[in-house]
């Protein structure tokens, strides 16, 4: 059991918690991961690293309220307890001093980022710093990434906050300049990890992008992890998470991560419908995802689960696989048959 030390609802729908977790705070490295589950019935959810001490033997993630599991997760408190954490997973970020590097990142994402940005600048690099936020109300941690940074780029899609537009936008534009970037980092969701990996191809930059997809061991044994990279198959849990943007199948990826999206529906609603006096308990600033909407963007009255899914499909704006996959390519029906 993993006891909660610290609680923070950072911004509408996602939450930082601080964990006591000795042994995976003095063994982990930037760009790992844990896998986290909340109780008996809870799923085994892959989330990044977004910070640790040894000396307190805490670890930090930062997640975003979604499915039963994370609502799960998002209800407990401080001095609760987490049932099973396993850590830290996967292959380390390759640090070292390879000069003038993006890092790139928005929503949930830009808690994991913050532990790359930390060891890419004491590795000595130039450390360009951008991240996107649909409004201002979605920004968070700026003071950190700014003193880990040489410099601080702030998106939204509003405009209302630093500059208009998202985290590709930038990369394509500091590349068309013509400005020397050797190395991008992307964390974030699919479709904006994707977005930037198109940005960076025409002009050769390596990008690094970090997957987490369905996971179960998380140590390469049940291959739910499968993504296709370069044409071949491979773990994202122990080849991973970090691969090159440029070699990804983001089609493949984005399907197998939405191909149960009615079964989630449906165990949310039901979770929701039976725990309705948790969310009660809760800071509505939490769970309220009607908070920190675009300017002029109108709010109609819709469930909280109504709204919070029509954010996620703004955010990989990939259509939905047909139910009937029989004439979807053989590794696509076989991937989640291997769990």
């Amino acid at each position: 059991m993993y006891q909660i030390i610290e609680k923070e609802a950072l911004v509408p729908n996602i939450i930082y918690l601080k964990i006591n977790a000795p042994n995976i705070g003095r063994a982990a490295h930037p760009g790992q991961f844990v896998i986290i589950r909340v109780d008996e019935t809870g799923e085994r959810t892959p989330m990044g690293l977004a910070g640790w001490d040894e000396d307190e033997g805490t670890i930090d993630i930062v997640f975003y309220v979604l499915g039963t599991s994370t609502m799960k997760l998002g209800t407990l408190k401080e001095g609760d307890y987490i049932m099973n954490l396993v850590g830290p997973l996967g292959t380390p970020t390759e640090i070292e001093n390879f000069g003038t590097v993006i890092c790139a990142c928005g929503c949930f994402g830009i808690g994991p980022a913050m532990a790359r940005i930390k060891a890419l600048k004491e590795a000595g690099n130039r450390v360009i710093t951008v991240v996107e936020g649909r409004s201002r109300e979605f920004i968070f941690w700026e003071d950190k990434m700014k003193a880990n940074s040489d410099e601080l780029h702030v998106l939204t899609g509003s405009g209302g906050c630093g500059e208009l537009g998202w985290t590709n936008d930038f990369i394509k534009r500091r590349l068309k300049e013509g400005k020397d970037v050797d190395r991008i980092f992307v964390h974030g969701c699919p479709f904006m990890m994707m977005e930037c990996s198109k940005a960076s191809e025409p002009y050769g930059v390596k990008t690094t992008v970090s997957l987490t997809p369905l996971m179960v061991d998380g140590t390469g044994m049940c291959g739910a992890c499968r993504v296709e990279v370069g044409g071949e198959t491979k773990f994202a849990c122990v080849d991973g998470p970090d691969f090159d943007g440029h070699e990804v199948n983001w089609e493949t990826l984005v399907l197998r991560l939405r191909q149960f999206i009615p079964q989630e529906d449906r165990s949310h609603m039901l979770w929701e419908r039976e725990n309705w006096h948790k969310l009660v308990e809760v800071s509505p600033r939490a769970f309220n995802p009607t908070l920190g909407r675009m300017e002029g963007e109108k709010v109609e009255k819709k469930s909280r689960r109504a709204v919070i899914v029509n954010d996620a499909d703004r955010c990989t704006k990939m259509p939905r696989p047909p139910q009937d996959l029989s004439h979807q390519p053989r590794t696509l029906t076989m991937q989640r048959g291997a769990i």
